[in-house]
């Protein structure tokens, strides 16, 4: 055996001695369990305002870090297969891990236990097709972001039914932090250093990633991971969860449908995190399923149940400043596609005059995204640089949503559409808003306003219908969704079929 691997050997054995246990010198303080569920327990901890989200941290000593090195040392070198050919992650990982246990089972001179081979073959699929410390928490599906503030401090993660917690997990240095940015990085394909110190970019899965490292973040690397939502938001989760009600999503189910005459040109207004995609996705699963979508996004996160959609995603330059696909570039080609309609995922530059072009010739429901806090201000900044479409063009969007994430003392942080508002004509110049839903705050509902609607007139126009059956065709939508929540069926895929189902049989 060379000499090296022996005394490998016996630093593990040294290691792996029982320790004397170090006496607390401060009195723990009381933890009381909230919730488990696979390998996570949920804490309630004495005098800590934030939830405590708890996953096994499998240690290494340095022995067997020297040893985890190794194998991955050899696994790069023996196994061909590039990681993200194989799209489905719990695959790869099986692939990997099977391959690694191979590795180690033809590596006698390493002297592995049987009982620790899994232990360093899980630690080495981490490394190479996994995400390392936060490697469970990408795994956790109940997780809406993952937060690595900096090294020596916790990983905080956000929770759909808990919201923001505090991990048992940290990253002891700065480098272990760069060192997972630089593999996401890298595995996607792009590049994160002092000259480009910020990554904003989309994972094989559909999660979203923000990194940044020093000179961007001045104290140290950061990285956020929005993930991505395997079991997509159906309009009946919205309404279970009040985000709206059953006569508001029956009356954005008439809309966006249209009757196969006028599909409604909507803009979802919000702020960060307010759900603004979400509901972009839900409008989306209205669209009858025959027709040609393409969309268009910076970071590609819709999640359309639709069977014609095509997807156009922006690109930054290259390592030699060349091959950037802005958003108004993908805006422009999606016009040459032949689209029955266009959804652009945000509107913030040059795109927005494009999207408003294609809506002016013809593109009837066409969707798209915007932050901003209220129907006027969306007006404001669509008109206003960068965006800069002229306020005439504004005649042809037809409904601005606006939604809001707001702290509820008692219910927590809650999602809501608080306006639904018409874009009705121009009073000197300016394109005037119509509000005909508004949230009541002290109730927690929305609520049809007195104004008269418009759309309701220009459907039953294009139709050859009269209001008074657009009203009813409403009023029987409303009820077939109330049927739909008290049957408790949910998932986007079977909420679809129950549409297309209705729409057939009406």
């Amino acid at each position: 055996m060379p000499s090296h691997l022996k005394e490998l050997i016996e630093k593990l054995k040294k290691e792996a001695e029982i320790q004397p246990e170090e006496k607390p010198t401060t009195k723990p303080k009381k933890k009381k369990i909230v919730e488990k569920y696979g390998n996570v327990t949920i804490y309630k901890i004495e005098d800590e305002p934030l939830l405590y989200y708890e996953v096994p941290v499998p240690k290494a000593t340095a022995a067997e870090k020297e040893i985890i090195a190794t194998l991955k040392e050899a696994a790069t070198r023996l196994i061909t297969i590039s990681p993200y050919r194989i799209r489905d992650p719990e695959q790869r990982r099986h692939v990997y891990f099977d391959k690694i246990m191979d590795i180690i089972e033809h590596s006698p001179e390493l002297n592995i236990p049987s009982a620790k081979k899994e232990f360093y073959a899980n630690a080495v699929v981490r490394e190479m097709v996994g995400y390392g410390l936060i490697d469970d928490l990408i795994k956790d599906d109940n997780l809406e972001e993952i937060m690595v503030i900096g090294a020596k401090k916790p990983v905080y993660v956000f929770h759909r039914k808990y919201e923001m917690m505090k991990t048992n997990i940290e990253f002891y240095e700065d480098k272990e932090i760069q060192d997972l940015i630089n593999r996401i990085a890298r595995n996607i394909g792009r590049r994160v250093d002092i000259s480009m110190p910020l990554l904003d970019a989309r994972l094989p899965d559909g999660s979203r990633v923000n990194a940044t490292i020093p000179p961007a973040s001045v104290e140290g690397s950061t990285l956020t991971i929005r993930k991505f939502r395997k079991d997509p938001y159906s309009v009946i989760d919205l309404i279970n969860l009040n985000t709206i009600n059953a006569e508001v999503a029956a009356f954005l189910w008439l809309c966006v449908e249209g009757l196969g005459a006028k599909p409604a040109n909507i803009l979802v207004a919000g702020g960060t995190g307010s759900g603004k995609t979400t509901m972009l996705n839900v409008l989306a699963s209205f669209i009858p399923p025959f027709e040609r979508v393409i969309s268009i996004e910076d970071i590609a996160e819709l999640n359309l149940p639709l069977k014609h959609w095509i997807r156009l995603e922006a690109k930054p330059p290259g390592l030699e400043g060349k091959g950037e696909l802005t958003m108004d570039i993908l805006t422009k080609n999606a016009l040459r596609m032949r689209p029955d309609r266009i959804i652009v995922g945000e509107v913030r530059h040059k795109e927005a005059f494009t999207l408003f072009t294609a809506i002016n010739t013809g593109h009837d429901g066409s969707m798209g995204t915007i932050h901003s806090n209220s129907a006027e201000e969306t007006i404001v900044r669509v008109t206003s640089p960068p965006m800069e479409v002229p306020p005439i063009m504004l005649s042809s969007l037809d409904l601005i949503i606006v939604l809001q994430r707001i702290h509820d003392r008692k219910k927590g942080t809650i999602r809501r559409v608080t306006e639904i508002a018409e874009v009705k004509g121009a009073l000197l110049g300016k394109p005037v808003t119509t509000t005909i839903f508004k949230r009541n705050a002290a109730k927690d509902i929305i609520l049809r306003t007195k104004e008269p609607i418009s759309f309701i007139s220009k459907l039953a126009e294009h139709a050859g219908l009269s209001k008074k059956e657009i009203e009813e065709e409403w009023k029987r939508r409303t009820k077939f969704l109330e049927k739909l929540c008290s049957e408790k069926l949910r998932r986007a895929s079977d909420v679809a079929k129950k549409v297309e189902e209705y729409l057939k049989v009406s």
